[in-house]
């Protein structure tokens, strides 16, 4: 008999389904009115992730570990949250609630009293999904958060995988960044691939591994080919926007991140990375991203 704990919560409304399993407060599955699948199956030959919380830090840390004073700690790639069960705090037909505490494991790993709350919400053809990092400690707490959903490459609509772009909501003239090697970010800025706001993708992108856009203005973007459904993911609160595809696999992760990975020789303390937000002690840090289904789009 399974353990009710572990069990996906599901959401329905007239538009749109979606199940979260709560290891690691994670959306599973979307699904838009017709039953159609949005969201990448996570099959582990190929990728297991679909859409991971990606905290307390963002990427790959400088030789596996970072630094808070005098003292240094281990973190695995985009940090431990995906791999935690989080309590169902609560649980509706449209909505439901996660939460992730600290305690003497994660203490020994990230020494900070925090709390990572996540709220899934369905209404109409949008799903909403809100994170907050709150500070339960008594000493400002450094932090990193994103999100990394992998969504349906094509969408099911018909259109050809070739035919599939990115359009941001507005210009993009700021630079790309790159990973090294080692998975650090390096200092070389490359122009731009968006042309016209818009990203045409293809799996020459993704050759070097992800695409990272630190200098990102848009607060949205839409996903899909010229005609057809295609889908909106707004990210009013994050400063980064990180696109990333295996090449030849039928996905694409749009990923909204506060935070990036360790910069190239980067030794420094924690607090001062690039991309890592201070909590002071007892306040919260909402961070939302919004997927919706625009239906009946043209060029």
């Amino acid at each position: 008999m399974s353990d009710p704990a572990s069990r996906w919560i599901s959401l329905r409304c007239p538009e749109l389904s979606a199940d979260v399993d709560p290891l690691g407060a994670q959306l599973s599955v979307l699904r838009d009115r017709d039953g159609r699948d949005l969201l990448w199956d996570g099959n582990p030959s190929v990728w297991a992730g679909r859409a991971p919380l990606l905290f307390p830090i963002v990427g790959t840390l400088a030789g596996g570990r970072y630094r808070v004073g005098a003292e240094s700690y281990a973190l695995p790639r985009h940090g431990f949250a995906r791999g935690r069960r989080f309590e169902v705090v609560s649980a509706t037909a449209t909505g439901a609630t996660f939460r992730l505490a600290a305690d003497e494991t994660t203490l020994q790993i990230y020494p900070f009293r925090f709390e990572l709350t996540v709220e899934f919400a369905l209404q109409e053809s949008t799903l909403s999904i809100t994170s907050r990092v709150r500070n339960s400690g008594d000493v400002p707490m450094p932090a990193s958060f994103g999100y990394h959903p992998a969504f349906r490459w094509p969408l099911p609509y018909g259109g050809a995988r070739s035919d599939h772009f990115i359009e941001f909501s507005s210009d993009e003239p700021g630079p790309m960044r790159r990973l090294d090697a080692d998975g650090l970010l390096t200092p070389v800025r490359h122009a731009t691939p968006i042309r016209g706001r818009r990203l045409i993708l293809a799996d020459e992108l993704f050759k070097d591994d992800v695409m990272i856009f630190d200098e990102v203005r848009s607060r949205s973007v839409t996903y899909g080919a010229a005609t057809g459904p295609r889908l909106r993911i707004g990210y009013p609160d994050s400063t980064c926007l990180g696109i990333w595809a295996k090449p030849g696999a039928p996905f694409v992760c749009i990923e909204p991140w506060h935070g990036v990975a360790d910069p190239t020789g980067f030794d420094a303390d924690f607090s001062t990375k690039p991309g890592v937000f201070l909590v002071a002690p007892g306040a919260v840090v909402p961070i939302e991203m919004t997927i919706s289904v625009l239906r009946d789009q043209r060029v």
